[in-house]
C-alpha cells in the first residue's frame, strides 16, 4: 500500500513539474530535463455548434466578378453614340459617319477594337472598352462629331422671317428653306475654303439648272440655285463622300440629294437667300 502511495506521489510531483517547467530530482537520484506539454487549444473559430472543427469548415466560395457595365450597344442614338464613333474613326476602326446612331458598321466596329486589345468580342460598349479607347485617342471637335453632317441648326437670323428664304448660317453650317418664318426643311451644307469664300448678305435667286456643270472648274453641280455670280446653292457628291473634311470653290455645298431635289423643286426664281453667322 505504501508503495503504490508512493508511486502517486511521484507521477504528482513528475506532473507538477512539467506543468511549471522546472528540472526534477526523480525517486533514483537522476536529473531529469524538464517536459513542455502542449495541450491542444480550440480554434478561434471553433464554436460549440461545429464539435471544435473551425479550421476544417470548407472556405466561401468566391464571388463571381460582374461583367463591366455596358454604356452603349445597338439601337442606342445621341451625342455620346457620335463620340464614341468619332474616336473609332480616329483608331481607323470605323470609316463612315459619325451618324450617332449605333448600327451594325459600329458594332463591328467596337468588336474589332475588343478583339485587338484581348477583350470580349461583344460588339457592346462597356466602361472598360470605352476606357481603353479614351487612353488611345484624343477629344473630337465639333466637326469631328458632325463630319458628314446631322448637327443641329443654330436660330434663323432676323432677316429670314418673312417671305420665302434660303437661310443659311456658316455658324451651324446648315440651310433651312423658310415660308413666312417656319421652317419647312433642314439640311447640312459645307461652304468655299478660306481662298474661295462664299459671301455673306442677303441675295435673290436668280437662276436655277438641274444638270449644270461648272465651266470654270468642270465639275457637276445638279439642282444649281444661282445667288450671287457664279455662286450657287447645289448637289455635291464630294460633300456627300467625304464629309467636311473637304470645301466648295465658294458655292454652297448639299449633301442629301433626296433633299436638294425636293428644294429644287420648291424654290422660284426671285426667293431670298441670306447667308449669315
Amino acid at each position: 500500500m505504501r508503495t503504490k502511495g508512493m508511486g502517486r506521489r511521484i507521477v504528482a510531483v513528475l506532473a507538477l513539474a512539467a506543468l511549471s517547467g522546472c528540472t526534477v530530482q526523480t525517486a533514483d537520484g537522476k536529473h531529469r530535463s524538464p517536459v513542455r506539454i502542449e495541450l491542444p487549444s480550440r480554434s478561434p473559430s471553433a464554436t460549440a455548434d461545429d464539435g471544435g472543427k473551425g479550421d476544417d469548415k470548407p472556405s466561401p466560395t468566391p464571388t463571381r466578378t460582374s461583367a463591366p457595365e455596358v454604356l452603349w450597344s445597338r439601337g442606342d442614338s445621341g451625342r455620346d453614340v457620335r463620340e464614341l464613333q468619332a474616336r473609332l474613326r480616329q483608331v481607323a476602326w470605323l470609316f463612315d459617319g459619325p451618324t450617332g446612331s449605333y448600327d451594325d458598321l459600329t458594332e463591328q466596329a467596337v468588336k474589332g477594337f475588343q478583339g485587338k486589345r484581348g477583350l470580349p468580342r461583344t460588339g457592346k460598349t462597356d466602361r472598360v472598352t470605352w476606357q481603353r479607347l479614351l487612353k488611345m485617342t484624343h477629344e473630337p471637335g465639333k466637326w469631328d462629331l458632325y463630319l458628314m453632317g446631322g448637327q443641329p441648326a443654330d436660330a434663323p437670323d432676323a432677316r429670314c422671317m418673312t417671305g420665302r428664304v434660303l437661310c443659311i448660317s456658316k455658324t451651324s453650317r446648315t440651310l433651312r428653306w423658310m415660308i413666312d418664318g417656319r421652317t419647312v426643311r433642314t439640311v447640312s451644307v459645307r461652304f468655299g475654303s478660306q481662298g474661295t469664300p462664299t459671301r455673306e448678305g442677303v441675295f435673290q435667286v436668280y437662276w436655277k439648272s438641274r444638270h449644270h456643270v461648272s465651266t470654270l472648274y468642270d465639275s457637276p453641280m445638279p439642282y444649281a440655285m444661282f445667288f450671287s455670280g457664279g455662286q450657287a446653292v447645289h448637289y455635291s457628291s464630294d460633300f456627300a463622300a467625304n464629309g467636311y473634311a473637304g470645301a466648295s470653290h465658294g458655292c454652297v455645298n448639299v449633301r442629301d440629294e433626296a433633299a436638294i431635289a425636293d428644294l429644287f423643286a420648291q424654290v422660284s426664281n426671285g426667293d431670298k437667300v441670306v447667308v449669315h453667322w
